[in-house]
């Protein structure tokens, strides 16, 4: 059997959460308050996440929005939001033109399978989003007393 495979099996054979751990937070009100009610374009960040986690502990990802970087075109934010995390707003990342490109790379825990979304905001009042579904073999962000 291929990790891969045994992973996807693992995930499959979790036991269930408990239902506050399960929960799915609405995120739209989090991406109104970054994009102040604007409508974000959907694409244009690229997104290195893993489409399984082992570990929801420690999750890596790298983000980029491919930008100019300049005075008068640059990203200034990047926002990470995860959907079934106590709380949601995972990290927001600021920026600006002499930050040279717009990439971060970091770890962050997940509290079990989700959809991950990331806002970039740009110069000009303009915004970007992209959402991507990660699955977590073993789930973080779990409150002990409550299993």
């Amino acid at each position: 059997m291929r990790r891969r495979d045994f992973l996807a099996a693992a995930a499959a054979a979790i036991v269930p959460l408990p239902a506050a751990a399960q929960e799915v937070h609405d995120i739209d009100p989090f991406v109104d308050a970054i994009t102040s009610g604007a409508t974000p374009d959907v694409g244009g960040i690229d997104i290195e996440l893993p489409q399984i986690a082992e570990n929801g502990h420690s999750v890596p990802l790298t983000v980029r929005v491919p930008s100019p970087m300049s005075d008068l075109d640059h990203v200034t934010a990047i926002h990470v939001i995860a959907e079934r995390n106590p709380r949601p707003a995972v990290a927001s990342f600021h920026l600006w033109p002499w930050s040279g490109r717009a990439e971060v790379s970091t770890r962050i825990r997940l509290a079990g399978t989700q959809k991950l979304t990331v806002v970039a905001a740009l110069s000009g009042n303009r915004f970007r989003i992209v959402k991507r579904p990660v699955a977590v073999a073993s789930a973080a962000c779990i409150d002990e007393a409550s299993l």
